[in-house]
């Protein structure tokens, strides 16, 4: 079987809580986790928050069977970098941040941009014929395959064009020579453990191995990994192929979006320096401490808000099984995109990478 121990990463959990530990620019703080948890609590009990959404988007498979789990693991390979790009020193000058366009898709006559976009582009290439989802198909698509899949309706096309190409040949032949072609075979392989499938996509394509070296450590971050386990969850609503017994473990899905959902409750509190500089619309790389302080600070505060949730439940007398660190992370990015204009005020940081 699979193994990390190749890798010498904290897993996600513990390298949040390493991270935090050792921080010079991110703070958690618990007053906003308690703020956030008392929402999230009320979701949960009124029934708005639970498994069964990820089907109720149309964009979603609404079936689940094999063709299903493939299709969100060519979704979740390509999950990345959707963001327009920086404002230029011209759309600066007047002191006001000017985003360029937006990639966009259109599709059954509505125009999506972001996560959604790639869902409807892929939708929109299997309605016109390409077997999108099959590995022979998408890891031999070119440069130019990729811009026309993904075409955008402004001047903005989807970034990182050929990095998504090397992730679908990597993906493809991983697939091909491993699993006869389908990731819902190397789902079988994991025994209903979350964590061992986690090594599994982690050891087997190298374009989810998010980490970094932080301090003394290497820590994991493991964004798509896990958001590729926690989606496979979800379309089967914790049964068949989505049915892990340890789904719990697994953390939320470091992006650039919840941070700035976590900064907005106050339950993340970023130092002078890192404000400044993501008001000026500063980029931040890949790996940069920065970066690997806001990732890691919001799996740990995800984490405390989990542990205020569950204690919530508890109280209540109800089952503190019906959440998880997915389910929070659903509610932070769909209550970001609910609330737009109220986080404007509130930076998201931009890293260009392959990872989220």
């Amino acid at each position: 079987m699979a193994s990390l121990d190749t890798t010498n990463a904290l897993p996600p959990k513990e390298s949040g809580e390493f991270i935090v530990r050792n921080a010079k620019y991110v703070e958690v703080l618990g007053d906003g986790a308690d703020k956030c948890a008392a929402e999230i609590f009320e979701a949960v009990r009124s029934g708005k928050l639970a498994p069964r959404n990820f089907g109720q988007c149309g964009l979603h498979p609404q079936a689940s069977n094999e063709r299903a789990a493939d299709w969100i693991f060519l979704v979740d390979t390509l999950n990345f970098s959707f963001w327009s790009g920086v404002a230029t020193d011209v759309e600066k000058s007047d002191g006001n941040v000017i985003e360029p366009p937006k990639w966009e898709v259109a599709y059954k006559g509505e125009n999506h941009t972001g996560y959604f976009a790639l869902c409807a582009a892929v939708n929109r290439a299997i309605d016109e014929g390409l077997d999108i989802t099959n590995p022979t198909v998408y890891g031999s698509l070119s440069a130019e395959d990729i811009l026309r899949v993904f075409r955008s309706e402004t001047s903005t096309p989807i970034p990182l064009v050929e990095d998504r190409v090397k992730n679908l040949q990597e993906a493809g032949r991983v697939l091909l020579e491993k699993y006869q072609g389908s990731f819902a075979n190397c789902i079988k392989t994991c025994n209903k453990n979350a964590q061992e499938l986690l090594k599994i996509v982690v050891n087997d394509f190298p374009s989810y191995r998010d980490e970094a070296e932080f301090e003394t450590k290497r820590v994991s971050l493991y964004k798509r990994a896990q958001i590729l386990i926690g989606d496979v969850w979800a379309c089967f609503e914790g049964k068949e192929l989505g049915n892990f017994e340890d789904i719990e473990t697994l953390t939320m899905f470091a992006d650039y979006r919840i941070p700035q959902v976590l900064l907005y409750y106050g339950a993340l509190k970023y130092s002078p320096e890192l404000m400044d500089l993501l008001n000026k619309d500063n980029t931040l790389a890949n790996g940069d401490r920065k970066e690997v302080e806001i990732r890691g600070a919001s799996i740990h505060a995800v984490e405390l808000v989990k542990e205020n949730v569950r204690k919530r439940l508890a109280t209540a007398e109800m089952p503190v099984s019906v959440i998880n660190s997915i389910l929070i992370d659903h509610f932070l990015w769909d209550y970001r995109r609910e609330h737009a204009k109220a986080m404007e005020k509130y930076p998201y940081h931009k890293t260009r990478c392959i990872y989220y």
